[in-house]
């Protein structure tokens, strides 16, 4: 593997740098095989690769944001914290290339999950592609994958009314995507997860373990919850072996619906009050503070739609309350990150572990209100009550009964100090957080890497 850090171009480093994450997980392969019981463990790295789904560049405390993050904060205080760090833009298409180690059209996704007969837009990934859990078990790693899947073709039923009744847990059906296209098809030993990319948080569709499909869930459920102690069963298992293990731990969060522990939204009840502008600038002084940009070059790029200010927004309570429940999950996110590390830390595994984060893509400006029901959207609850999508803004935010999502204002803010969000080719799309951890193989603790390039 080789890291470079210099005058690489921008276009240089977008297309190579899910290449470099293939390459480092490669270099790690070199190395003694896995050991029977008794025999000496295998010291080649652990791999736990953690991803978040349109989370902006300055949502965590470490890259300016007032989101409490304290274990991804630790994990980039300790270990390398980039900032220039570049994604496809969009879900499904970042993660075919992280994957795959190929740019995205080469993977078989240049778009979405719809198949097409076009070789770059297969909607899956393609024949022609080997995955990371693939090479790494070929390797003597074991894989496990939690969380969401999103790189297969999704199956849709005849009818809206047939798809509706599917996705309002009314109707059962066995696969979500053709089951050769599952992850424990393409390397996973063990996974947990959906298989759609939107799902309610509190009772997700396409929920499967291994191939099969889960038909309820219990109690108190919560998608992002599930998703860490998933990876935390894995470490435990795994742990006790001899050998290295590889772990993918693919989240939804903050990808709307806002939904969200009331608990969670009630620490950040007053956060948002003040405003986008106040909150974009916070950012972007403490941002400089941190040393995350330099102001002689990154200005603070215009807000978008700036004729309506805060003080004239007729929504003030709904937008601060959508804000407030973005916040709530990423810092959900973020405690069950700490239960991953933790449970590393007691298996004796945390410091031969390389831990990287990261996020698909930026913040997205959708305004998922608008479309209602259809597709992968929900129309009632699995128990018949109704679900809201309030594109008049009068229910708040945050219960399982309503799908909304914080708008390209608020993405905006998220996305400080960059322009324009998800699914845009400009910086508030393409270039996101990266943090990579691993005691015993990194050096320079705190260092922020301007580049990453091969």
């Amino acid at each position: 593997m080789y890291i470079l850090m210099g005058n690489t171009s921008t276009n240089d480093m977008k297309n190579t740098t899910w290449i470099l994450l293939a390459s480092l997980a490669l270099a790690s392969c070199a190395g003694s095989r896995k050991g029977n019981k008794g025999e000496k463990k295998d010291d080649r790295p652990n791999i736990v690769l953690i991803l978040a789904d349109d989370l902006g560049y300055s949502d965590l405390g470490c890259y300016g944001g007032e989101i409490r993050t304290p274990n991804l904060d630790s994990l980039a205080a300790n270990g390398l914290r980039f900032t220039r760090f570049y994604n496809t833009s969009r879900c499904c298409p970042t993660r075919a290339s992280l994957l795959t180690g190929l740019y995205n059209q080469q993977a078989g996704i240049g778009e979405m999950t719809h198949a097409r007969q076009e070789p770059g837009y297969l909607g899956a990934l393609g024949p022609n592609t080997v995955t990371l859990a693939e090479v790494l078990r070929s390797a003597g790693y074991r894989t496990a994958m939690s969380g969401k899947w999103h790189v297969s073709n999704t199956i849709e039923q005849p009818t809206r009314e047939a798809q509706l009744k599917w996705l309002n847990h009314q109707a059962s059906h066995p696969y979500f995507s053709p089951v050769e296209q599952y992850p424990v098809n393409r390397g996973f030993e063990e996974y947990f997860g959906n298989i759609f990319g939107v799902v309610d948080f509190f009772d997700p569709f396409s929920l499967v373990s291994g191939t099969k499909a889960i038909d309820n869930v219990p109690a108190g459920y919560y998608h992002t919850d599930a998703i860490n102690d998933s990876a935390v069963a894995y470490i435990n298992a795994f742990g006790k072996g001899n050998a290295p293990f590889f772990l993918y731990v693919a989240h939804t969060a903050p990808h709307w619906p806002l939904q969200a522990p009331p608990e969670d939204i009630a620490r950040y009840e007053n956060t948002y009050t003040a405003g986008w502008d106040a909150i974009r600038q916070a950012r972007y002084e403490k941002m400089i503070a941190q040393g995350v940009i330099d102001p002689k070059t990154t200005s603070l790029s215009p807000r978008v739609n700036p004729a309506l200010t805060w003080e004239k927004n007729p929504h003030q309570a709904w937008d601060a309350r959508a804000m407030a429940v973005h916040a709530a999950m990423v810092d959900r996110m973020d405690q069950g990150i700490g239960r991953i590390i933790e449970a590393l830390r007691a298996s004796g595994e945390l410091d031969n572990t390389l831990i990287v984060f990261l996020s698909d893509n930026g913040a997205s400006p959708e305004n998922c209100m608008r479309y209602g029901p259809g597709f992968d959207r929900p129309g009632q609850t699995r128990d018949g009550r109704k679900i809201h999508y309030p594109v008049d803004k009068g229910v708040l935010p945050g219960p399982q009964t309503t799908f909304a999502s914080i708008g390209e204002r608020w993405a905006n803010v998220v996305n400080t100090p960059y322009q324009y969000a998800k699914a845009q080719s400009y910086e508030g799309g393409v270039r996101t957080p990266m943090i990579a951890f691993w005691p015993k193989g990194i050096s320079g603790k705190g260092a922020s890497p301007g580049r990453w390039a091969m």
